[in-house]
């Protein structure tokens, strides 16, 4: 759906677009020098990929990009810092959407306020919504009925039923307002995981490690516990040339958050699993994070 969306916008507003077979970071770097690309569209996982990237950017003259807009999956401070050095001309933008009730969700405010970095903005006037949930009307689960919503997913009857009341949809995603009216995005629903009697959302624990300066891209997955209930255990890159240990990130984690939701264990990988749409597939981390829970018990 972001793909599709951005092309038939850039078609017609009549704009130049380029598009590729397939997301290689260092190609779709090359391709926004040599185009001289003015906006450019992703999810975290590629501009974290384009990070790394180090050398090729030492080349390349990307000065003619001026915003950068990113979604489909949770955006970090950290990583906006590191889009805005690669991109230093660029805005960037937090953006967020669903396929079953339409890509743009949520824009500037309507009172002229710069919206916050992280932000997923101002919902649009044609867009009614509601937070469901213990920490409602300041944070809950978002539902949502808008013009483009669907009228049900094709032969699946139960899953339209459980997704679809009345023509609002329940989009599985919980977020927070701030007292302006500004949107962010906390995580998934269906992510979130009981440690010791907390909620955890493995979002905010990944937004918590990657603000350490020699983190580039972490990711959290939860691992059954007999005591706990689940706990957390973050896969991490590390910056280029950094050698931050593990240790050193648990105790980062216990001071800057909540000490339930810290990582028990660490585990650091050259670059993190994806999926066909470049976000991070958890499921691949689950066996190793199963055996490094298993050695912790020994």
């Amino acid at each position: 759906m972001n793909g599709l969306f951005f092309t038939t916008v850039t078609l017609a507003l009549g704009w130049y677009t380029v598009s590729m077979p397939k997301f290689e970071a260092k190609n779709y770097l090359q391709a926004a020098a040599q185009h001289g690309c003015t906006t450019l569209s992703g999810i975290p996982t590629m501009f974290a990929m384009m990070a790394r990237e180090e050398e090729l950017l030492a080349e390349l003259d990307l000065d003619s990009v001026k915003e950068v807009i990113i979604g489909s999956a949770p955006l970090t401070q950290a990583l906006v810092d590191r889009v805005k050095a690669i991109f230093p001309n660029a805005g960037v933008r937090n953006s967020y959407g669903t396929t079953e009730t339409g890509p743009a969700m949520f824009g500037p405010h309507p009172k002229g306020l710069e919206r916050p970095p992280l932000s997923l903005g101002y919902p649009y006037p044609d867009v009614e919504w509601r937070l469901v949930g213990t920490g409602a009307p300041e944070e809950g689960e978002l539902e949502t009925r808008t013009p483009a919503t669907l009228r049900g997913y094709l032969n699946l009857p139960k899953v339209s039923a459980a997704r679809l009341e009345n023509g609002w949809y329940k989009t599985g995603d919980v977020v927070r307002r701030d007292a302006r009216g500004f949107f962010y995005f906390v995580g998934r629903a269906d992510d979130m995981f009981v440690c010791g009697g907390e909620n955890v959302y493995p979002g905010e624990v990944e937004k918590l490690l990657e603000r350490h300066q020699d983190v580039l891209q972490a990711a959290v997955v939860a691992v059954e516990d007999e005591i706990k209930g689940a706990i957390p255990v973050a896969f991490v890159t590390r910056v280029p040339g950094a050698s931050v240990d593990a240790d050193e990130l648990r105790q980062f984690a216990l001071e800057h958050g909540p000490a339930f939701s810290h990582p028990r264990a660490v585990l650091f990988v050259d670059g993190l699993p994806v999926g066909g749409t470049h976000k991070v597939d958890k499921s691949a981390l689950m066996p190793a994070a199963k055996q490094a829970v298993e050695s912790l018990r020994r």
